[in-house]
């Protein structure tokens, strides 16, 4: 799977490089139908299972540690980023704090920040996805389904989730769904805050 979603990446860029811009202003509205249209067939898949409910039911608040989990490795990797960089530890910070989402993590830090760290915030968040993309099927492969999405962060609910439900289970897709509602809902809280702590 690994291997397919690499060449459709590749014949994407590829392409891109051919389509007049005319149609280019239209393809937004077809990724976007394609991408809700990917995400109502694992919905459905998931409706269909009802053990997956129970099993979630009888896992109680332990769920939360995957998205606990993914926010202390991600300000993790932001602290030791930002100390490489010598950049501020807060701007580090906020940016990892994007979990992926970076159509919102860059606007975010473009308005508080600058259109420097927005941008920084764009590609870094960008490049977790596409990174995320081709570890999934790697990372439950070689490890095991739960740690494949943490690569994902937020995207773990959308972009990213058929790949996880393709790549591992029921359960875990249902899990990842969980985990990016979560981490969705704390990028626009937490990004602000961090940056705010001026450290």
């Amino acid at each position: 799977m690994t291997y397919v979603i690499l060449i459709a990446l590749i014949s994407g860029i590829f392409a891109g490089t051919l389509i007049p811009e005319g149609l280019i202003s239209n393809l937004s509205q077809v990724s976007s139908f394609a991408l809700n249209l990917l995400i109502l067939s694992v919905g459905i898949d998931l409706g269909c299972n009802k053990a997956i409910f129970i099993k979630l039911k009888n896992m109680g608040l332990k769920i939360l540690l995957v998205p606990a989990s993914i926010v202390l490795g991600s300000l993790t990797g932001g602290i030791i980023t930002g100390l490489i960089f010598k950049m501020p530890l807060s701007l580090s910070m906020a940016i990892s704090a994007g979990f992926g989402w970076y159509s919102l993590s860059g606007v975010l830090l473009s308005n508080i920040a600058g259109v420097e760290a927005g941008a920084i915030a764009f590609l870094t968040n960008v490049l977790r996805e596409l990174i995320a993309v081709i570890a999934i099927p790697i990372i439950a492969g070689k490890l095991n389904y739960i740690t494949s999405i943490g690569p994902a962060g937020a995207t773990s609910m959308d972009s990213t989730l058929p790949i996880i439900s393709k790549s591992t289970g029921e359960e875990t897709a249902m899990i990842a769904f969980i985990n990016g509602a979560v981490l969705s809902a704390m990028v626009p809280i937490i990004v602000p805050v961090l940056y705010g702590l001026k450290f």
